[in-house]
């Protein structure tokens, strides 16, 4: 890393740092953080969870898990100033009666672990050594290393979500705990992590939105075998569509170009697995680029879908 990449990648480090000692405002509901959630599977995060309007622990909620947490309620606190704006669009949603009052938990991404945290461990694991060598050595257009040095840890961060942070989170909050009620969504890394989840734990998450989901795995499509490891595990691993909703969606500007034709065979598998149209959607966005921005603008589509009364 040259001393330019380095600084910036410290100035990051350091603006996270700075965000991570503020709590989100949001406009509509609450939000109670868990600080430096504690885990044997990943490293400490905080996890801040959205309570809607009148909260009540006389009856119980549906939960919505979401990664990338520190960008889900306040762009004030965000390292680029966007976020998703959860709160706004559930509130909208359920205001108009089109979905339950739902609990959202926003987990946090490790920083320098997001990207082996949130990478399918599994389809990586059927990789030769040659393989696994190369999407190691993987850097980012700007010459910075995707993983950080860090190996892949996608099925301990499963594992935290499904035996550490939900058994909390139906411990201390009015929760509908079955499969039905329980989903997990995401975008980018984040949208590769909610296919696996929904895949490693059909019988934790019922459904699944996957939002701009990052095929490539890297940041080339170029001799990649990533995208054809993932397809050949969801041949094998795709949960029954008659107990499952999954939710995908892409655009084609900035980093989103690169997937109309991975998702195009991505929905191929899904039609011989047998989803159809009232368990699984693939919405095409033209023009629409890959960020906080872009998503926060077709969100309802995937909660109304996954969430709808």
């Amino acid at each position: 890393m040259t001393c330019t990449l380095r600084s910036i990648f410290m100035l990051w480090l350091s603006a996270s740092n700075v965000f991570a000692q503020t709590l989100p405002q949001v406009s509509f509901g609450t939000i109670q953080r868990l600080e430096n959630f504690q885990s044997q599977y990943v490293d400490a995060r905080h996890v801040d969870v959205w309570l809607p309007d009148g909260f009540t622990s006389n009856k119980k909620y549906p939960v919505l898990y979401m990664h990338d947490g520190q960008m889900l309620y306040d762009a004030s606190t965000t390292w680029n100033k966007t976020a998703w704006d959860v709160d706004d669009v559930l509130a909208r949603l359920i205001q108009k009666k089109a979905i339950p009052e739902v609990i959202a938990v926003g987990v946090w991404n490790g920083g320098k672990t997001r990207h082996s945290d949130y990478f399918p461990q599994k389809p990586f694991e059927s990789l030769s050594t040659a393989q696994k060598e190369g999407v190691y050595a993987a850097a980012r257009s700007n010459g910075v290393s995707v993983f950080n040095a860090q190996k892949i840890n996608s099925d301990n961060y499963l594992k935290f979500l499904v035996t550490e942070l939900k058994p909390y989170i139906d411990k201390n909050f009015a929760t509908k705990t079955d499969r039905k009620n329980t989903f997990i969504a995401g975008s980018s890394m984040g949208g590769l992590i909610s296919l696996y989840a929904i895949c490693e734990y059909p019988e934790v998450f019922g459904s699944a939105a996957c939002l701009s989901t990052h095929w490539p795995g890297i940041f080339t499509v170029e001799d990649n075998p990533i995208p054809d490891a993932f397809l050949a595990y969801l041949r094998g691993n795709l949960p029954n569509p008659k107990n499952h909703k999954i939710y995908f969606d892409y655009g084609d500007q900035t980093l989103d170009a690169l997937y109309p034709p991975l998702q195009k065979k991505v929905d191929e598998v899904m039609k011989a697995k047998g989803y159809q149209k009232k368990n699984w959607l693939t919405r095409y966005f033209p023009g629409e680029e890959h960020s906080e921005k872009a998503w926060n603008k077709r969100l309802d589509i995937p909660l109304f879908f996954l969430l709808k009364k």
